[in-house]
């Protein structure tokens, strides 16, 4: 406890980023529905109204979650921001990609129903999970570095829960389900895969910058304070919605 309040004592602007992103979760949180990445009414009924083998149209839904899912990419974002080997990036995405396979598919099967509120509050604390580690919070505060492959691959089980919780609200036929589900992890994998040729290219010309550690700071500590926000949103949508 000691060196946890040392360490909040020479770091006044981490106190101030926290203090902030709790505040805008207390007075904005209830009112986040911009945060809600839920299925749209209009896949929904589509899905709804076509049963057997749909490849397009799920490839499609699992690339387009993806791509929407900013909760997501930013736990994706956070995960890749200081690998600099693509032997290293590809290692974790696919620790990432097999741990939300696995929840995806035996969460529908299985039908594994988990809240989506508290699953989603989940996943936007792995957000926060990773900004702090990102800026050695967990090394300063309590002396030990989690294992980050670990890590990622326990909360990669914790998103495929939350892409099989609207995979459920689709409310899917039981015909071609497993095929379906397949097509759609296809999708969520190219998703996957374009979301990260976007954000490697991006950090590879921000890398160059000479000021490139000094930022590094602020934006892990703007990813945590998003994380603070969709985990505000989802847990006053449990209690209030």
């Amino acid at each position: 406890m000691k060196k946890l309040i040392q360490y909040f004592v020479g770091h006044e602007r981490l106190v101030i980023y926290m203090s902030f992103a709790i505040i805008l979760v207390s007075v904005f949180g209830i009112n986040l529905e911009a945060f809600a990445h839920g299925v749209t009414e209009g896949d929904k009924g589509y899905i709804q109204e076509t049963t057997g083998v749909m490849p397009i149209p799920f490839i499609y839904l699992g690339a387009k979650h993806m791509m929407t899912g900013y909760d997501h990419l930013l736990f994706l974002f956070g995960v890749i921001f200081f690998l600099y080997r693509l032997k290293t990036v590809m290692i974790y995405v696919t620790l990432f990609a097999v741990g939300h396979v696995i929840t995806l598919l035996s969460g529908v099967l299985l039908d594994i129903s988990i809240n989506v509120y508290v699953i989603d509050a989940i996943i936007g604390f792995s957000v926060v999970y990773k900004a702090l580690d990102n800026i050695g919070a967990f090394q300063r505060w309590f002396g030990f570095e989690p294992n980050t492959k670990a890590a990622t691959f326990i909360f990669g089980l914790f998103h495929g829960f939350g892409l099989a919780a609207k995979i459920l609200d689709y409310e899917l036929p039981v015909d071609g389900l497993l095929q379906n589900l397949i097509f759609f992890n296809i999708g969520v994998e190219i998703g996957q895969i374009l979301a990260l040729i976007g954000i490697l290219i991006v950090m590879s010309y921000w890398r160059k910058s000479k000021r490139f550690l000094h930022h590094a700071y602020t934006a892990n500590v703007v990813m945590m304070m998003l994380g603070f926000l969709l985990m505000g949103y989802q847990i006053t949508g449990y209690f209030f919605a």
